[in-house]
């Protein structure tokens, strides 16, 4: 094991990435008490996505290192449709700037898995035999649904006709077994494949390829975090992950999962039982705080800038003109895109994280600005707009000392609407590590912990009524009496 190098003061910070199933997490975990124990700061930006959103995060710098499949490299990152050797893989690499670490000891295949009942009574044993029961249901990962080795050449190759639909990989395992579906994709070191009593089909074809475990990591690194990683090769074989997996799914606990390869949870002997992560109100409240101070930052600084932008765009919409008709169609548009796609689709530019959490959400909170600025000032009577030129006031004074005022009610309840809706959607900042509840809630559907996820619906919908009864208040002190309904006060 590495020995401390820093100190906490001056330790060089390292970002490790993992995606978004358990034993990516668990996997982190590992990487980031090697690196601590090597001296670095690290931090572990949990479930991040899939392999495309991870590894965008690594060649954008957004992160140091993940860990990876050399099937996964093979295939999806650099797109080979023939079997490549390590040191090919390396090369390949290399002009991306990454590297790869020896294989850590396991191979965690893709696999196709039913419920033991099920393919009993069906006497379904190999994946061939599934091409004469196309009436079965089909939940895959969005993931396999599009890899180079995933579903699509895996039924031609053998045969099969079922439509699969699109599912999250956990919440997969919770609809087989509740038999909303019948077949699933699955990785053969899942821990819930031994907890549900899965069968998994053999692939008699051969058509899966290895997935040899492995750490992806910038080339520009520490040479000295690269080889405190780099100690893990060949330490970690299959059964000791499956064991890992199940530690993790146990304990509702990464870092005690991964705690459990150094031997320091559980007293040094395997046999004692791994302690539970704390619980009670000290314990939630350390864990919500910084996760509040996340969230509150990402609807903080995405509102301010669509209140900023969206005020003076509506302004301008609510005069008549082509431009008009642009913005209220631009703005309209944004909203329909799903919030995924538009986290995905700034990656190549802003990276993972932060910057990419906030631009997404301004886009989505300029809607609700923009049409009720551009409302709030075309209800303005006729007469009014006489008035106030009869008043002899410039055209930017009949705004801000006439019109803003008069429209401020219907101005301040977009903000308002854009407030609340903000604050529920920023929980998909976690997809891409950008913190906040979501992170939460996806480690707790991962992990099928219903109450890790309340964890993080709850005190959202609290902020989400917080903000609510906010702008009530500020409706009251701001919006002058005379435009408030009557008995109002």
């Amino acid at each position: 094991m590495c020995v401390v190098l820093a100190t906490a003061t001056d330790a060089q910070q390292i970002k490790v990435g993992s995606k978004r199933f358990t034993e990516s997490y668990v996997l982190g975990e590992i990487a980031k008490k090697m690196l601590e124990n090597a001296g670095f700061d690290v931090e572990h930006k949990q479930g991040m996505g899939g392999t495309i959103i991870v590894w965008n995060a690594l060649t954008n710098g957004d992160v140091a290192i993940y860990p990876d499949y050399t099937g996964t490299v093979q295939q999806t990152i650099l797109k080979s449709k023939t079997p490549m050797t390590a040191a090919a893989m390396r090369a390949g690499l290399v002009d991306h700037g990454i590297g790869m670490t020896e294989e850590l000891g396991f191979n965690n295949t893709y696999a196709i898995a039913m419920r033991r009942e099920m393919a009993e009574e069906l006497n379904i044993r190999t994946i061939s035999n599934l091409k004469y029961h196309s009436e079965l249901k089909v939940g895959l990962t969005h993931e396999f649904l599009t890899r180079k080795d995933g579903w699509e050449p895996l039924s031609e190759r053998y045969g099969l006709q079922m439509r699969p639909r699109g599912m999250e990989h956990a919440l997969a395992y919770i609809a087989l077994n509740s038999g909303d579906i019948d077949v699933m994709d699955a990785y053969s070191t899942d821990a819930k494949l031994g907890e549900y009593d899965l069968t998994v089909l053999e692939d008699d074809m051969e058509f899966f390829p290895k997935y040899n475990a492995v750490f992806l990591y910038r080339l520009d690194n520490d040479p000295k975090a690269i080889s405190a990683v780099r100690e893990l090769a060949g330490q970690i074989d299959e059964a000791r992950m499956i064991r890992l997996n199940i530690e993790a799914e146990r304990t509702k606990s990464y870092p005690l999962a991964a705690g459990l390869y150094f031997n320091e949870a559980y007293g040094g002997t395997t046999n004692e039982p791994t302690q539970l992560p704390s619980s009670g109100v000290a314990a939630f409240v350390s864990r919500i705080l910084p996760l509040t101070s996340e969230h509150l930052m990402l609807v903080g600084i995405s509102m301010m800038l669509a209140v900023v932008i969206g005020i003076p765009l509506g302004i301008r919409a609510s005069q008549p003109g082509l431009l008009s008709k642009f913005i209220l169609g631009l703005t309209g548009i944004i909203q329909t895109i799903p919030s995924i796609a538009l986290l995905a689709f700034f990656i190549p530019i802003l990276g993972t994280g932060v910057k990419n959490a906030i631009v997404a959400l301004f886009l989505y909170s300029l809607l609700p600005i923009v049409r009720n600025t551009t409302a709030g000032l075309q209800d303005i009577s006729t007469q009014v707009r006489e008035s106030a030129a009869a008043l002899g006031l410039e055209p930017s004074a009949q705004l801000l000392q006439v019109y803003i005022p008069m429209a401020s009610r219907t101005i301040l309840a977009g903000i308002k609407t854009s407030s609340v809706i903000n604050i529920g959607t920023a929980t998909l900042a976690g997809f891409i590590g950008a913190g906040g509840y979501g992170e939460l809630i996806l480690s707790g559907i991962n992990l099928n912990a219903s109450d890790i996820i309340f964890q993080g619906t709850i005190p959202a919908a609290l902020l989400a009524l917080f903000a609510q009864f906010f702008f009530d208040f500020l409706d009251r002190v701001v919006i002058p009496r005379g435009l408030r309904l009557e008995g109002e006060g």
